[in-house]
């Protein structure tokens, strides 16, 4: 069975993209090592976590409310002046309550994070039993899991919102550090052939 055009070009376009950066495999290691240990100590530290957690939310919303702001004024003639104008202001007073009450942004988040696991946990359910996809099972395991979740953080909130965000800030670092140790290790192995190939078209026939 050949494989389709489509398929060939999308991994030609992959392989080309790994060789561009296979140079940096080493820092990309580092990173992902570094990501690692970080998680770890997330993980080891929870409430240290969710507050440095809160903290760096709050200093994105309120940078990112001061630039909506910024870039309102220089668009005052654009119809949504007054809509980009209310969300950069909302941002800016969400940044500061966040800074000033980081016990009280770390409850906010960690019913946030509830909801938004039982609703995204009900829509993989709803979509995996309804269409029948390829592999569909996994997507309804991960559902359940996902409704379950947030079903037992809701039902302990308010009294793990100082550790729930920590611990999950902690995984996402731990799987993202092994996602770029993968990526470093599969690009250092990527250098082997290429050296190999260039031997072989050098060496004398």
């Amino acid at each position: 069975m050949s494989t389709p055009v489509e398929v060939r070009l999308a991994r030609r376009v992959l392989r080309h993209e790994l060789e561009a950066i296979r140079g940096n495999w080493g820092w990309i290691l580092a990173l992902g090592i570094i990501l690692i240990v970080v998680g770890t100590l997330a993980i080891a530290m929870p409430f240290a976590a969710s507050l440095a957690s809160a903290v760096a939310f709050g200093a994105l919303f309120l940078v990112g409310g001061i630039a909506q702001l910024v870039g309102a004024f220089w668009t005052r003639d654009w119809s949504g002046f007054f809509l980009s104008l209310l969300m950069g202001v909302v941002y800016v007073v969400l940044g500061l309550m966040f800074l000033r009450h980081p016990g009280e942004a770390l409850m906010a988040m960690s019913l946030f994070l509830a909801c938004a696991l039982m609703i995204s946990g009900l829509f993989r359910i709803i979509g995996s039993l309804m269409y029948r996809f390829p592999f569909w099972g996994w997507t309804l395991a991960g559902g359940v899991i996902n409704l379950l979740l947030g079903l037992y953080i809701y039902s302990q909130w308010p009294f793990d919102s100082f550790l729930i965000p920590g611990l999950f800030v902690g995984i996402d670092l731990i799987f993202t550090g092994w996602t770029w140790v993968m990526l470093a290790l599969a690009l250092k192995d990527l250098t082997r052939p290429a050296t190999t190939t260039g031997d072989a078209a050098t060496a004398p026939v």
